[in-house]
C-alpha cells in the first residue's frame, strides 16, 4: 500500500498516535524523560529565539552614530517586527493548537536566524557604501517584519508543549520556570550581542544571532516531541492521573469511529474551544493588561541601553551589562512565581501578580530618574528583572491559560499576544518620536535626546499594567464549558 503524499498544511498539522506503543512497565521512565526533553528543548529553543528578536536592541547608538538611521526611523523598524509579530502571535496561536510543535517552532526559528544573516549582509554594504541609507532602511523594515512573523512561531507550541506533557497540578510550576526563556534569551541578547556589536561593530551583532538561532533549531528538532500518544505513550489526562483509562476512552468514544471522523471530530471541538475563548471578557482584559506591561518592559528592552548612553554617559558596554542585569535576575522571578502561585495560592495567580506590578513601576521609576550612580542603576534592574519575571509568567500567559482549557491554549495565548505586541510596537514608534521631537546637536556634531517625556510615558504604561487585573478578581478560571 503506497503512502498519500504529504500536502504542506499536513507536514505541521499533529503527529498521529504511534502504531508502537511503550511497554506497560517502561511508561513512567520513558515519559518523564520524554517529558523532560521536550521541557528543555521548549525552553532553551525559545530563549534563543530572543537573540534573534532583540538583536537589534543593542545596535541603536552605534546606527545613529555612524549616521545611517535615525531614532524615529530605528522606532519604526522595531515597530514592524511587534506590529507582524502581534498579528502572527494570534493567527499562529490558534494553528499551533492542532499543530506538530516540533515542526512549527523549527520553522519559525530557522525564518528568523535567516533574516539575521540577510541584515548582516546588508549592514556590511551600509558600511562599504554600496547601500544608500533610506534602501538600508526600507529592507531593514521589510526583514525584520519578516522575522516578527517567524519570532510568533516559537512560544505557543512551546507552552502548548507543557499542555501536552505535563499535569494540571505543576502546570504554574513548570510554566514559571519556562519564562525564564524569555529572561535567558534577553540576558545573551545584551551581554553576547552587546560585546559582539562592541568589539566588532553593530553588523555583527545580527551574525551572532543568526549562529545562536542555528543552535536552537538543532535542539528543538532533536529534543522537542510533539504528544505522548505520537511517541507510543498513553494520553497525558492518564498518565498524569486526571483520567482513568476507562474513563478517558469512554469521553473520546466518538474517535474509535473512523481515523477520518476522530480528525474531524477533534479539529471541531478545538474551533468550538477557541470561538469561546475570543468570547471570554477574562482574556481580553489580561491582553490589554499585558499589553501596557510589554510597553514598558519593551521600553527597556529596546531603548534602555541607549538611555543609559546619553542620559546617564556610560558607554556602550557598560550600558548593556547594567541592562543585561535584568533579564539575569527575570529568572529569579519566573522560576520563583510559577512555584508560589500553585503550591502557597492553590493556583491563584492574582495576588503575586498584583505585587509584581507594583514593583515593578517602583523600579522603573528608579530607573528613569534615580541618577548615575551604578549600583542605583544596578538596584533597578535587579527589582525590573524580578517583577517582570513574574508579570510575563502570569500577566503574558498563564492568567489566561488558567481560564481556558487544554485544547484552546494557543488561541488564548495568541490573543493576549496579539495584544502585548501591538503595543510594544506602539511603544516603539512614540519613543522613537519623543526622543526626535526633543533631541539637540551638540559641539561635536553628535545628537543627544531629550529622554523626559519618554520616561513618564514608560511609567504611566506600568501604572495601568498593575491596575487592570483587579477587574478580573472574582472571575474563575476555566469558565469555558
Amino acid at each position: 500500500m503506497t503512502r498519500p503524499n504529504m500536502g504542506f498544511m499536513d507536514f505541521f498539522r499533529t503527529s498521529e498516535p504511534s502504531a508502537v506503543k511503550v511497554a506497560p512497565e517502561k511508561v513512567d521512565k520513558i515519559y518523564k524523560k520524554k517529558r523532560l526533553q521536550a521541557f528543555i528543548a521548549g525552553t532553551l529553543g525559545y530563549a534563543l529565539y530572543y537573540v534573534c528578536r532583540l538583536s537589534m536592541g543593542v545596535m541603536k547608538q552605534p546606527l545613529i552614530d555612524a549616521g545611517l538611521l535615525n531614532a524615529t526611523q530605528l522606532g519604526i523598524i522595531g515597530a514592524c517586527l511587534y506590529w507582524s509579530y502581534a498579528v502572527g502571535k494570534l493567527i499562529n496561536g490558534f494553528l499551533a493548537d492542532s499543530s506538530n510543535i516540533k515542526r512549527f517552532m523549527a520553522t519559525g526559528l530557522i525564518v528568523s536566524a535567516t533574516m539575521n544573516l540577510i541584515m548582516g549582509v546588508l549592514g556590511v554594504g551600509a558600511l562599504n557604501g554600496t547601500i544608500a541609507n533610506t534602501v538600508l532602511f526600507t529592507c531593514f523594515c521589510i526583514f525584520w517584519a519578516i522575522n516578527g512573523w517567524s519570532q510568533s512561531m516559537g512560544a505557543p507550541p512551546a507552552i502548548i508543549a507543557l499542555s501536552r506533557w505535563f499535569p494540571l497540578k505543576v502546570r504554574g510550576t513548570y510554566y514559571g520556570i519556562f519564562s525564564s526563556s524569555h529572561n535567558i534569551g534577553e540576558g545573551l541578547s545584551f551581554i553576547f550581542v552587546g560585546s559582539i556589536v562592541a568589539a566588532f561593530g553593530w553588523k555583527w551583532g545580527f551574525f551572532g544571532a543568526s549562529l545562536a538561532g542555528a543552535l536552537g533549531v538543532a535542539l528543538i528538532l532533536f529534543f522537542l516531541h510533539d504528544t505522548t500518544e505520537s511517541n507510543g505513550l498513553p494520553p497525558i489526562e492518564v498518565l498524569s492521573g486526571e483520567m482513568s483509562e476507562e474513563e478517558y476512552e469512554k469521553e473520546h468514544a466518538s474517535m474509535h469511529a473512523s481515523a477520518a471522523e476522530a480528525k474531524l471530530a477533534a479539529r471541531q471541538d478545538t474551533k468550538r474551544l477557541q470561538r469561546q475563548v475570543i468570547k471570554n471578557p477574562g482574556v481580553w482584559i489580561l491582553a490589554l493588561a499585558s499589553a501596557f506591561m510589554y510597553m514598558s518592559r519593551y521600553a527597556i528592552n529596546e531603548w534602555g541601553t541607549i538611555f543609559l548612553q546619553e542620559a546617564k554617559g556610560y558607554d556602550l558596554a557598560g550600558a548593556a551589562a547594567i541592562i543585561g542585569v535584568n533579564p539575569v535576575f527575570g529568572i529569579i522571578g519566573t522560576v520563583v512565581s510559577g512555584w508560589l502561585s500553585d503550591v502557597i495560592f492553590k493556583g491563584d495567580r492574582k495576588y503575586p501578580a498584583f505585587v509584581a506590578g507594583i514593583l515593578e513601576t517602583i523600579a522603573l521609576a528608579l530607573f528613569l530618574f534615580g541618577g548615575p550612580a551604578k549600583w542605583v542603576n544596578i538596584l533597578a534592574m535587579v527589582l525590573f528583572g524580578i517583577a517582570i519575571g513574574v508579570l510575563i509568567s502570569f500577566l503574558g500567559g498563564l492568567m489566561a491559560v488558567d481560564l481556558v482549557p487544554r485544547k484552546a491554549t494557543g488561541a488564548a495565548l495568541g490573543i493576549v499576544g496579539m495584544a502585548s505586541y501591538a503595543a510594544a510596537g506602539l511603544q516603539n514608534v512614540i519613543t522613537g518620536i519623543l526622543l526626535d521631537g526633543h533631541s539637540v546637536v551638540n559641539a561635536s556634531g553628535a545628537t543627544v535626546h531629550d529622554f523626559t517625556y519618554v520616561s513618564w510615558f514608560w511609567l504611566g504604561a506600568a501604572t495601568v499594567s498593575f491596575l487592570l487585573p483587579i477587574l478580573n478578581w472574582k472571575r474563575k478560571q476555566q469558565v469555558i464549558a
